[in-house]
């Protein structure tokens, strides 16, 4: 055979395994990616208007597949995250708060990775979860098989290892610690890459939940370094944009990795961000900094700006292409339904999904769907509050706070309040949120509670992070270091849930400094940060003179003085089957008391495994 005929016979051969490996694709179910960024607003893509920073592949993806111009989500973080993986109210699935012990999503729910496991999909997570760090609340808990996860709501925050700050850090791989080398994000999607590379062969969900662009604005030099000279926005902003644009680059990579893998036509690839932009929009003294698209409110906020996030989707073989926009209102927890429908998924529970399918818009078979009211609210409190921040939106309309109405088409930033003029729409979007509230608040007298001694977990680490309390929480390592650090003393008094499972001795260990540390009570860890001005600094650590521990669960109370030398205190005690109260406590020599910042736990025998001491 010739030269030219070799070449001929290979093309042919090639264009034959492609064309097979497309057949493959197609008589297959189709894989799912989600892509979630944290912080990261409506704003902050150049495609929405944002001149200054660089997203061209999120911009590629707006333009070649579909887009929901009126999407919505929670205000804040772990909220965010409960509506969409549950398909039901963020509230209504126990999570409303970002810390306090209010973000543990309620273990009824089934979520999007057990549904789609339950189907025989694959499925992976990688990045920040937030809804939960101790068992049966963990992402492998809860329906992922591959797991690569920080802990808490960010890195550095107080569930993540210790000392953690985006480079080189230590993430759980399916709950075990590991140490990676290199910026957090692009682990996150280097371990997805990897993921769909082992299940390229097999339908596969996919939950890339970035921690970034969330705070501290720690960036490669590069990233920075791109927006460093611009003008409009300031230095946080230029670290804010950096990590945009690195996710960006991770997108296009994934992307291409998808097309070499011959995976990418039948792919479900979406991108969206859990809340309104954080850093990307400030007015400093009437001179505005970034860009919010002309929205009010931020992060946090029940306007507009606080919640209303892209969300692009892009599916060839499903037909979800052309860059077409959808501008009905849609949420977050619309998405398992859509994908439900998208999927063609036959095992589904049946649990009442608070969301609607989206599917018939994609498919263009209808171009409105009926007529809804939809509600938003921050409840950052260990009790919400009715009406405390909150927005009811339709299509067109918004009701704040129960009080001021806007017409978003007309007034997209939400500058005059018409309600004195529409007292009839005021009045029915008031009744939609009283039927709201009634659904949402049947459960909030139930807390969720961390499982003790299970057979298969040989110990439970509770961190100050879900103390349920309303005093200041040392939500983050920061305040781990230095309590004093922030506008008020962190030191909190409250209580942890427990659901202990078993009967039997259980030693229960109270530390100043996580166990991962080896740090003793007195120990006063160096300051810790970057030389590069945008990278938050940690505090130098600050030693309390301790006076004494104490445990309290319902009617048990121990307490035991504190040797500083030492790195715990730690109890034992027998423990019945059932949910309880757990208070775990610290007194300063001042006579200063505050819940110990992390507790651990084990079972370490029966009853029946003590000498009688009678």
């Amino acid at each position: 055979m010739g030269i030219l005929s070799k070449v001929m016979y290979a093309w042919a051969l090639g264009s034959s395994l492609l064309g097979t490996m497309a057949m493959a694709q197609t008589d297959k179910k189709p894989n799912v990616i989600i892509i979630l960024t944290d912080d990261q607003g409506y704003g902050d893509i150049a495609a929405h208007g944002n001149k200054v920073i660089q997203t061209p592949t999120m911009d590629k993806l707006h333009d070649e597949g579909v887009r929901f111009t009126n999407f919505h989500s929670g205000t804040t973080c772990a909220p965010s995250r409960s509506g969409l993986l549950t398909g039901a109210d963020g509230n209504r699935a126990g999570v409303w708060h970002t810390i306090g012990g209010a973000s543990l999503l309620r273990e009824k729910f089934v979520l999007m990775p057990q549904v789609f496991e339950d189907n025989g999909y694959a499925t992976g997570m990688y990045g920040k979860w937030h809804l939960g760090d101790a068992y049966p609340y963990r992402p492998q808990d809860r329906g992922f098989q591959e797991t690569v996860v920080h802990g808490g709501g960010g890195v550095g925050q107080t569930p993540d290892y210790w000392q953690n700050n985006y480079f080189d850090d230590t993430y759980w791989r399916n709950g075990v610690p590991e140490k990676f080398e290199g910026y957090c994000t692009d682990i996150f999607f280097s371990e997805a890459m990897d993921f769909m590379e082992r299940k390229k062969d097999h339908p596969f969900f996919l939950y890339i939940s970035l921690n970034a662009p969330h705070g501290p604005l720690n960036v490669p030099q590069k990233y920075y370094d791109m927006y460093k000279g611009e003008k409009t926005i300031n230095d946080d902003q230029k670290a804010y944009y950096g990590m945009i644009t690195n996710i960006d680059d991770n997108i296009a990579l994934l992307d291409k990795k998808l097309e070499v893998l011959g995976l990418k036509d039948n792919t479900i690839l979406i991108f969206m961000t859990d809340n309104g932009t954080q850093t990307g929009h400030k007015v400093v003294k009437g001179k505005v900094q970034g860009y919010n698209a002309g929205m009010r409110g931020h992060k946090g906020s029940q306007y507009e700006g606080g919640h209303r996030v892209p969300f692009l989707m892009r599916w060839k073989d499903g037909k979800l292409t052309g860059g077409r926009s959808i501008d009905q209102l849609a949420m977050n927890f619309d998405v398992l339904p859509t994908l439900i429908d998208l999927c063609d998924l036959g095992k589904v529970p049946n649990l009442g999904y608070d969301g609607k399918s989206l599917a018939p818009l994609l498919n263009k078979e209808v171009e409105k769907l009926p007529h809804r009211y939809c509600v938003v609210d921050n409840n950052r409190l260990q009790q919400p509050v009715k009406w405390r921040m909150s927005a009811v939106m339709d299509d067109d309309w918004r009701l704040i706070d129960g009080k001021e109405l806007y017409h978003i088409r007309k007034d997209p930033g939400q500058e005059k309040d018409i309600a004195s003029k529409h007292p009839e729409k005021v009045r029915e979007m008031r009744e939609a949120y009283e039927k709201w509230w009634d659904y949402t608040s049947r459960d909030f007298s139930h807390y969720e509670a961390y499982k003790i001694g299970v057979p298969t977990i040989q110990e439970t680490a509770i961190t100050v992070h879900d103390l349920h309390s309303s005093d200041p929480i040392a939500w983050n390592q920061s305040y781990i270091r230095n309590p004093e650090s922030g506008k008020k003393p962190a030191f909190a008094d409250g209580f942890y849930m427990i659901d202990v499972q078993r009967d039997g001795y259980y030693e229960i260990e109270l530390r100043r400094w996580p166990k991962e540390s080896n740090l003793a009570f007195n120990a006063t860890p160096p300051q810790l940060g970057q030389a590069e001005k945008w990278y938050n600094v940690r505090p130098e650590g600050v030693s309390y003179p301790l006076k004494s521990a104490s445990l309290d669960i319902d009617a048990l109370h121990l307490d035991s003085p504190v040797d500083m030398k030492s790195t715990n205190v730690t109890f034992k005690t027998y423990l019945v089957k059932g949910r309880k109260h757990l208070k775990a406590n610290f007194t300063r020599e001042d006579g200063v008391r505050f819940g110990a910042f992390y507790v651990y736990l084990r079972k370490v025998g029966a009853l029946s495994d003590q000498k009688d001491t009678k």
